[in-house]
């Protein structure tokens, strides 16, 4: 992608079907263009007609005088591409296709698409759409769409799939008091990304969120990595409709049946630092309060109310959001005394009563913003008989002007009463809703933001150098050569050693003679299974005993679970029978992976046993680009975590040794793309070391 400037800041545009009848789409871009104020030369392109609305008109890209910064095309699908080459040919570097009819359609619309990405890249040119609403620019500004108006400027970038959402969402701001610095509608992304945007967008000074409402999210291997290089320079929210076919269809594991439908996507947002929402309301009202406010130092919050009520909800809320209800010193207590009846109360919340004047607002929010208890403000306004709401944001704005180091969020309970001091706050850099809930969810986000800044990203993994791949290469090799896709105890073993995972040893024997040897060889006790991947429940069968304790004993087991075997599956020939080492019980954890079609291998975390489905306590991170930090994380959200710190006076278990474990499975699945699942259940954790007793790899 060559540098995209002049698409949003173009001194020229050409539109390529531009038309004099009105309800074309031609008509209506020629026109949105002129109404908008934009100061630079508009190139209408129509064959036929001599001038557009007043403009000149030329026959083709090629007639026209210079070289225009940006190009529109809005013609029917099929002269799409000839256009494109056209432009290409011209010079043009900047293109924005509004036409549909491309793989949306399926068919030869698909076939168009692929020719049109051929052209693109020929020409090195940027392209947004096909299949897009367009895309807007209020402060250059630019109306380059077929909506019916122009955004109302402000600082709030829009980035959509859907050209509807964005219709809708331009329409809608006209009555919310919210503005945007640019709107995109991403049509079928034949060109310009999300993923691109959202880096362009991280330098715009223009902007100071930007939101995204999604339907797919572009392949990008390293997606986490990538967009953690901007997620601390610009706050981005993201609500992703739909969700993803590989973990639901992935249940044949463990892991798999854990990892749930649309958990991949959750999972890489919260990793790379993008927030994911799951409403346009919450969307943009997460983004109303990064488009005001300043961040705050730390989670303490003060609330100034006057309705009890309001108050009551606002702690409740914060208890759901992760903030904290603010302390306060003895001395600001005492300044709060000073202004606050006795009937009200200077302990937070501030309940300056129904009563109160626009002086005891103004005071008590003087001395919390010079407070240091207090890291952010809610102010909650009940229009009471005696409020004067206009007068109460009036004087808001005046204290605010002095203090903009905290943020200061105002919920103005009521409709019509507050219509003005709505509008006044919103001019005026303070955020309002409706409701307290909605205010405290706005500022959890921007504490997690502040909190975002202070992360340090390492990748342990990438560290791991005490591995032997061509020992495992050799192993899958010689799986997939006998034409299976699952790999046998003990080649599942002789995997986990080769990464340097701690495992129960597993041999496997042909002859129960041999089945003897490795057993004294382990030293008893030790297990026999049968080893077959087309026997899924070995001790259904009677293939597995456990308890041997010598080599009469392991041989006559061989014996038995080789008969038991062909008695139940005639037609299956196993593969031997596999003798492991019986181990002491420990603390039982699963470590598995899921492998997304779209982030790669998932690492699941979790308590383990025969229970592990039924508790359900597992987490899930992205192994690339996974940071030491997340992998504590994805132990310390687990209920297992407590017993493995030692629960009720039991001995603790051996946490480092499973974050090593962690590693290395990560590690393994991230060099091996031919691993589709793994599954060990159970560790057993000890107070020192652990030791994997069921390995489960598939290809």
């Amino acid at each position: 992608m060559t540098n995209i400037d002049k698409m949003f800041k173009p001194d020229s545009v050409a539109i390529i079907g531009a038309s004099n009848s009105e309800g074309k789409i031609g008509y209506i871009v020629v026109d949105n263009m002129v109404k908008c104020g934009f100061e630079g030369s508009i190139f209408p392109i129509n064959p036929k007609d001599d001038d557009v609305q007043g403009l000149k008109a030329y026959k083709n890209v090629i007639d026209l005088p210079e070289v225009p910064d940006l190009a529109l095309i809005c013609i029917p699908s099929m002269g799409v591409n000839a256009v494109l080459e056209e432009c290409g040919e011209k010079g043009v570097k900047n293109i924005v296709v509004i036409t549909a009819g491309f793989k949306e359609v399926g068919g030869e619309g698909i076939e168009l698409e692929k020719k049109l990405v051929e052209i693109k890249d020929k020409y090195d040119m940027n392209l947004i759409g096909p299949n897009s609403l367009g895309i807007t620019d209020s402060q250059t500004p630019i109306n380059c769409s077929f909506s019916q108006s122009m955004t109302p400027k402000g600082n709030m970038a829009f980035i959509s799939q859907s050209g509807a959402m964005m219709v809708a969402i331009i329409d809608w701001s006209k009555i919310s008091g919210i503005g945007f610095s640019k709107c995109v509608s991403l049509g079928n992304k034949a060109g310009i990304n999300e993923i691109e945007l959202i880096h362009e967008l991280a330098e715009d000074k223009d902007t100071a969120v930007i939101l995204l409402y999604l339907e797919s999210v572009s392949e990008d291997k390293d997606f986490i990595r990538t967009i953690r290089e901007v997620s601390k320079k610009k706050p981005v929210v993201v609500l992703k409709s739909g969700s993803s076919a590989a973990g639901a269809a992935a249940a044949s594991s463990h892991t798999g049946a854990l990892a749930g439908s649309d958990n991949a996507f959750t999972t890489s947002f919260e990793q790379s630092g993008i927030f994911r929402v799951e409403t346009m309301d919450e969307l943009f009202k997460i983004g109303l309060a990064f488009s005001k406010c300043p961040l705050p130092k730390g989670s303490n919050v003060g609330v100034i109310t006057n309705a009890g009520g309001g108050g009551v909800i606002s702690v409740d809320a914060m208890e759901k959001y992760g903030l904290d209800i603010a302390k306060l010193s003895k001395e600001t207590t005492k300044k709060l005394d000073a202004v606050i009846p006795e009937e009200g109360t200077s302990n937070n919340p501030i309940d300056v009563l129904g009563d109160a004047p626009v002086s005891r607002y103004q005071d008590s929010l003087d001395i919390l913003l010079k407070s240091d208890d207090v890291d952010a403000l809610i102010i909650i306004v009940c229009p009471t008989a005696k409020a004067n709401p206009d007068k109460i944001a009036d004087s808001l704005v005046k204290e605010y002007k002095h203090y903009k180091n905290k943020p200061v969020l105002v919920v103005n309970m009521g409709g019509p009463s507050f219509d003005y001091a709505n509008e006044v706050l919103m001019e005026n850099g303070i955020p309002t809703y409706v409701f307290p809930e909605d205010a405290i969810e706005a500022l959890s986000y921007l504490t997690k933001f502040a909190e975002l800044q202070n992360l340090e990203y390492d990748y342990p993994i990438d560290n791991l150098t005490d591995v032997d791949k061509d020992a495992v290469s050799k192993i899958f090799s010689k799986v997939k050569a006998d034409g299976r896709d699952t790999l046998l105890g003990s080649e599942a073993y002789a995997v986990a050693e080769a990464y340097g995972i701690s495992a129960a040893p597993i041999k496997l024997a042909t002859t129960a003679d041999e089945a003897g040897k490795l057993a004294e060889d382990m030293e008893f006790p030790v297990v026999l299974k049968i080893a077959s991947d087309k026997i899924l429940h070995k001790s259904d069968i009677g293939g597995v005993k456990v308890g041997i304790n010598s080599v009469n004993e392991a041989k006559a087991a061989f014996d038995e679970i080789i008969a038991n075997a062909k008695a139940a599956h005639p037609d299956i020939t196993p593969d031997g029978v596999e003798v492991q080492k019986m181990m002491d019980s420990g603390i039982e954890v699963l470590v598995g992976m899921i492998r997304d079609k779209q982030f790669g291998p998932m690492i699941a975390f979790g308590m383990g046993g025969i229970y592990v489905n039924l508790i359900e306590d597992a987490e899930f991170k992205i192994a690339n680009g996974l940071t030491s930090y997340e992998i504590d994380q994805l132990m310390e959200n687990t209920k297992v975590y407590k017993l493995l710190e030692g629960f009720r006076g039991e001995a603790p278990g051996d946490i480092d040794e499973v974050k090593d474990t962690i590693k290395r499975v990560a590690r393994l699945t991230l060099d091996f793309d031919e691993i589709s699942e793994l599954d060990i259940n159970p560790i057993f954790v000890y107070e020192k070391g652990s030791s994997a007793l069921d390995i489960k790899i598939k290809l």
